[in-house]
């Protein structure tokens, strides 16, 4: 059995990725990152900084690299620095660096564009910052910046540059796709000539998602040979963002056999860490971290699971420290009710079970999403409402404005026969009771007097939380009862606890006519 190749990973966060439209980390923000990226998710190497940016930063970078220092870190730090002799190492060696990322042209056009000098000035003052930062003992890798144009526009250029840097004692190599231009093909043909050209030189690949192809260039880096990857967390970086490690981290591991010394387990919590800190937050659907892709939707996925985990896959949701969960709404099936009731440890009969079912698939179209935490209330209303419709209402109609009264229309039928009514009230559920009272009425009755009006939402509910109505009633005999209402909207749900009470108004009444 061949043995598995280790990739090693480099996060950018906090210096590619910090160049993202709108993100800037404060010092003690890049301190707690940077700590969780060494010591919980086990990264390999960290590029923290610019140098000469600030100087809150480098007292940032210095914090980073004390704490890496005492655990055992201290080389796994990296700063990216500049062609300018002492300026940059100086910065780094006074922040307690030990790693300088130099930062140097790959493609003839920037060169000669940008810096506006020949190659072999260039290459001169490189050299020249090299062996100042050898002398002052930090290790030394290089960015060939560009590198992918240079590859493409002028490949003659970049053989020569890395000819001229490849006996300085360097330790990586890194080749970026700095604008993300290119395609899996262009980066495995790329990369297999310079790893046989360079056989003994240490690349990395640092690629950009412009084309949405990041993670599938990794992939063909790594086919090619390259052993080190750069990448950021949520896909941070400048335009389109960078590589995502945790798409980077399962294709290795999963699609390509990688061995790879990242915690898995920590890869959801670093990324809602990130997020907090730069304001930027994944989409529902993003891979592996979004809130929705471990949810099955539709009935059919739950039946399949329940019956042979059909609709599972290596990418199970326990890697990741999360659940998978099977969404509630008008596409669920009994499978799907049955999932999220043994979530909750709720055994419920079967009759109950297509009640509460059809429950859910009737909220399915007033509500986006009906979550587990939302079914204890559904049963309660469920189970605890009655079975007889004598009063059911067919339309209704809220208006309100500031510093006036609430108006209400309602539609309601009444043992078949249609009725219509309108209120006004302080707010729109005191309007629905004098709307209701007039059409009860007509039946020598009305509803008895409120007494409390309690609303619930889940525990960590959101605003558009399913809500539960209870209101108490004060009966004509001095006894007390209490409705249940559930809705999506929270006068709706009290409006539907209020038609409760109605109903056994009229059954009450029903049954004296009877007897």
């Amino acid at each position: 059995m061949a043995k598995q190749r280790q990739i090693t990973l480099m996060d950018t966060t906090l210096r590619d990725g910090e160049q993202t439209q709108g993100v800037s980390f404060a010092p003690e923000e890049k301190v707690s990152m940077a700590t969780a990226l060494l010591g919980k998710l086990k990264v390999d190497r960290i590029e923290v900084a610019s140098a000469r940016v600030s100087k809150g930063e480098q007292e940032a970078v210095a914090k980073i690299n004390a704490w890496a220092e005492k655990s055992g870190y201290a080389n796994c730090v990296e700063v990216l620095g500049f062609v300018d002799h002492t300026r940059s190492v100086d910065w780094i060696v006074e922040a307690g660096g030990k790693v300088i990322n130099l930062l140097t042209k790959g493609s003839e056009k920037h060169c000669r564009e940008q810096l506006r000098i020949s190659h072999e000035e260039h290459i001169s003052r490189i050299k020249q910052t090299v062996e100042y930062a050898q002398s002052q003992g930090l290790l030394v890798n290089v960015y060939l910046e560009d590198w992918s144009n240079g590859y493409i526009d002028s490949p003659e250029y970049v053989f020569a540059h890395t000819e001229a840097l490849r006996h300085l004692g360097i330790k990586h190599f890194m080749l970026p796709d700095t604008l993300g231009v290119m395609s899996p093909k262009e980066v495995f043909d790329s990369l297999t000539d310079m790893t046989s050209r360079f056989p003994e030189l240490h690349f990395d690949f640092h690629p950009h998602n412009d084309y949405g192809l990041a993670t599938a260039n990794v992939m063909a880096a790594v086919e090619a040979g390259i052993s080190s990857i750069h990448c950021t967390i949520n896909c941070l970086g400048e335009r389109a963002g960078n590589a995502s490690l945790s798409q980077v981290a399962v294709v290795l591991r999963d699609k390509m056999d990688m061995k790879i010394n990242i915690r898995e387990d920590h890869i959801v919590d670093m990324s809602q860490m990130v997020a907090s800190f730069s304001g930027k937050f994944v989409a529902s659907n993003t891979p592996v971290l979004g809130a929705d892709v471990f949810t099955q939707t539709a009935g059919i996925h739950a039946d399949g699971d329940q019956k042979g985990g059909l609709y599972e896959t290596k990418l199970n949701p326990e890697r990741f420290a999360r659940k998978r969960e099977y969404a509630l709404g008008k596409m669920s099936g009994k499978a799907s009710l049955a999932k999220n009731l043994q979530s909750l440890g709720i055994t419920l009969s079967e009759e109950n079970q297509a009640k509460v079912l059809a429950r859910v698939v009737e909220l399915g179209d007033s509500k986006q999403k009906i979550t587990t935490d939302d079914l204890p209330f559904i049963i309660a209303d469920v189970i605890t409402g009655s079975d007889y419709q004598h009063i059911t209402l067919t339309g209704c109609s809220i208006s309100s404005r500031l510093d006036e009264k609430t108006h209400v229309a309602i539609d309601v039928d009444i043992y078949g026969e249609p009725h219509t009514a309108t209120g006004s009230g302080n707010g729109g559920f005191d309007a629905f009771t004098v709307a209701v009272d007039k059409i009860l009425n007509l039946y020598q009755m009305s509803l008895p007097t409120l007494i409390d009006y309690e609303v619930h939402i889940p525990r960590g509910g959101q605003t558009s939380a399913l809500t539960e109505a209870i209101v108490s009633w004060q009966l004509e005999n001095g006894s007390k009862t209490s409705t249940r209402g559930v809705h999506a909207n929270q006068v709706y749900a009290a409006i539907n606890a209020a038609l409760r009470m109605a109903n056994m108004l009229l059954q009450t009444a029903k049954q004296k006519q009877i007897s």
